[in-house]
């Protein structure tokens, strides 16, 4: 059975996740890709960061325009460790947990566990399918960006596994 959880993450529940999990997440979530991740860590490091990131979740995704009626396009994850460099120090600005698909690395691993956050892997190439769980999108920060602005989604029951979770241990 699939376990909801509530965004923004608490440390109360973060702490009772465990790799493997199948969870359904709902609420808020902010999404970067490549582009955001380096502006939002110069921006850290300037001490001038546009977001306030504790306890928030980001997705790694770039959807795509929406059709009409429809909240927004194609949402998949895209590959996680393209933004592993950029991690470590989004988790120490106060972020708990990233959505994505893939492996990461062991800077991130370690970093996940140091801050006691998570990450979450969900279905690849289920793009369409995914952004029907998607109920508001709009476009929040690096709008110039086009597709990989920040977008603040909201989900509702958005399925995903643990795939690090906060002790570190991967799925």
């Amino acid at each position: 059975m699939m376990r909801p959880i509530r965004l923004p993450l608490k440390d109360d529940v973060i702490k009772t996740l465990k790799a493997g999990d199948e969870v359904l997440l709902s609420g808020y979530v902010y999404t970067a890709r490549d582009q955001a991740h380096f502006r939002l860590v110069g921006a850290y490091t300037k001490k001038k960061m546009p977001l306030d990131l504790k306890g928030q979740v980001i997705y790694y995704t770039g959807p795509t325009p929406a059709c009409p009626g429809k909240v927004i396009g194609s949402c998949g994850p895209t590959t996680s460790s393209r933004m592993d460099f950029f991690t470590p120090h989004l988790l120490k600005a106060g972020l708990k947990g990233m959505i994505g698909k893939g492996s990461r690395s062991e800077d991130v691993r370690l970093a996940i566990k140091r801050h006691k956050a998570v990450y979450f892997i969900t279905i690849a190439g289920a793009g369409a399918y995914l952004s029907k769980r998607i109920t508001e999108a709009k476009p929040v920060l690096y709008k110039d960006l086009g597709a990989e602005a920040v977008y603040r989604l909201k989900l509702k029951d958005f399925p995903a596994i643990v795939g690090i979770d906060p002790m570190g241990k991967e799925i």
